[in-house]
């Protein structure tokens, strides 16, 4: 049995109670979290909750998590790149398309089928359907995870990236011209006209922090660096389309036109969001020693980019 307290901090005030802790308490999707609560494991100021409680800024919240099972998901002989890894932890670059944990509709084909298949040594931390699993990517998005392989991994690696100690930076390409240095705080949450997405318009938003700390303006679209102090869902294309800049190739923030100019033909070839997680960096949990790690852009998008350069440079030629 695993005892969490967490505090409710201001911007979260009035949000469900199932919806604020499964943001906070990794490894727990949101059913697991409200059969937690139906069975008297969660305690709000000291008293027993429902689901739908609206939580306050300040309540302190004390969660008791049974012991983790070991995994049910099938192992599959999945492609999957493993970067590194110890006797503690994983870290992979996860191909596009590639979506992280089984749910509705994904029972295989998972980035938890190919970690049972390559990584022997995996307990069952994380829930039956998402051992070792601290945080996630899009099923469109490529890049860097990190994946812990027992409890007191599982358990830093949250905390840091619960209070931000982690180092997120992806390479986007986005419509039009972005400048470097730009900072969106711009808090999200669910959009109350489309719930696959997120926006500022959503009732509970939470707060959401992307910054642009390297810009290269080719012709129409811009190559970016983003960093995020944040990690909320969708946040990076969430954040770019609302300022009018939405990441080529992402279909549900407005990145597909039909119509594109001669020279940035290229882009029409993309199946995906042209995001991709390039660097991560944190402090090994049990070691203490602080680990940097970088991923170059896969095939797909370093084609796209390599033509559109080109094409950029022969209109800046002419």
């Amino acid at each position: 049995m695993e005892r969490l307290e967490v505090e409710v901090p201001p911007d979260a005030a009035g949000e469900r109670l199932d919806r604020f802790l499964v943001t906070v308490i990794v490894g727990q999707s949101r059913s697991q979290i409200q059969r937690l609560v139906r069975e008297g494991r969660v305690v709000v100021a000291g008293h027993q909750a429902r689901p739908n409680t609206p939580v306050r800024a300040g309540d302190r919240i004390v969660v008791e998590v049974p012991a983790r099972a070991p995994s049910a998901v099938e192992a599959e002989p999945l492609e999957l790149p493993i970067v590194y890894q110890d006797s503690d932890l994983v870290v992979v670059d996860k191909p596009a398309g590639m979506v992280v944990h089984p749910a509705a509709g994904h029972s295989r084909g998972t980035l938890v089928n190919a970690l049972l298949y390559h990584v022997t040594d995996l307990s069952g931390i994380g829930g039956e359907d998402r051992p070792g699993i601290v945080h996630r990517l899009d099923r469109g998005t490529s890049g860097l995870m990190v994946v812990a392989k027992h409890d007191s991994a599982h358990r830093e690696l949250a905390r840091q990236f619960h209070d931000r100690e982690v180092e997120k930076c992806y390479l986007a390409l986005a419509w039009g011209l972005v400048h470097q240095g730009r900072r969106i705080d711009q808090a999200i949450g669910r959009d109350p006209a489309s719930r696959e997405r997120m926006s500022s318009r959503a009732r509970h938003a939470r707060s959401a922090v992307t910054r642009v700390v390297r810009a290269e303006y080719l012709e129409g679209v811009s190559l970016l660096e983003v960093v995020i102090q944040t990690g909320r869902t969708h946040q990076i294309r969430a954040h770019l389309s609302g300022i009018g800049h939405p990441i080529v190739g992402d279909p549900l923030y407005g990145g597909v036109r039909r119509r594109v100019p001669g020279h940035l033909r290229a882009v029409q070839r993309l199946e995906r969001p042209f995001l991709h997680a390039a660097r991560l960096s944190f402090t090994h949990p049990i070691t203490a020693t602080r680990l940097t790690f970088e991923s170059p852009l896969p095939g797909d998008l370093d084609a796209v980019l390599g033509e559109v350069r080109r094409q950029s440079e022969n209109r800046g030629a002419g």
